[in-house]
């Protein structure tokens, strides 16, 4: 799937694009960070903003709410995305890494920390757009892999929850299994309540005359 068109982008990096003129690396930095920038607009992306990788992100991000966040790494790639992987902690959103860091050996663990694409430095900025499309439909994917996990885990809990209900009510009532389910699910019809949290109060209600 595609980005929508105003895709809002935050961009976690170094704020300035006006480095030292006689610091050549920076100088090379800024362009490379400058020629990112221009990449993104072109694609259509609304940048809302720049920001550094501090302790104030976590509360940025949840004030600005952006759609994707860009990290535009230096040298220190594994320190600016530890920030931003804490940042997305509760509350996840894909996540793209630019960098000029040529040490590939964390990028396993960039993308089993979150990381939706891991691009080292040379991208051209008419290449921005499909890297940006990827790591969205790979996000969207991984979210959806998620909620169909964590369904499955609540199915399992309340599945556990009910019967203990179920033998709790055949003790109590010396009734058959499909009995007590009946049971059940009459009473949860009759006070308007989801079958698993009938059965969670039934069971809390044992427990405390046990």
């Amino acid at each position: 799937m595609s980005p929508p068109t105003a895709l809002r982008i935050l961009i976690v990096a170094p704020e300035t694009l006006t480095p030292d003129p006689d610091d050549a690396i920076a100088g090379w930095q800024a362009e490379r960070s400058r020629s990112l920038r221009i990449g993104l607009l072109e694609a259509g992306c609304n940048i809302v903003a720049v920001l550094p990788a501090d302790v104030f992100l976590p509360e940025r991000l949840a004030q600005i709410q952006p759609d994707m966040i860009i990290v535009d790494a230096e040298s220190e790639a594994r320190d600016t995305l530890e920030h931003v992987v804490m940042a997305t902690r509760d509350a996840r959103r894909p996540i793209v890494l630019f960098t000029d860091d040529e040490d590939t050996t964390h990028v396993r663990d960039a993308i089993a920390a979150g990381v939706n694409a891991y691009v080292v430095a040379g991208l051209a900025p008419e290449r921005v757009k499909p890297v940006l499309e990827v790591a969205m439909a790979r996000f969207q994917h991984e979210e959806g892999l998620r909620r169909e996990l964590a369904d499955a885990r609540t199915q399992l809990q309340e599945r556990k929850l009910v019967d203990r209900a179920k033998g709790i009510l055949m003790t109590r009532q010396g009734c058959s299994e499909a009995e007590a389910y009946a049971r059940l699910r009459k009473m949860s019809m009759d006070k308007g309540l989801r079958l698993a949290d009938l059965a969670q109060r039934l069971i809390d209600a044992n427990e405390l005359l046990a």
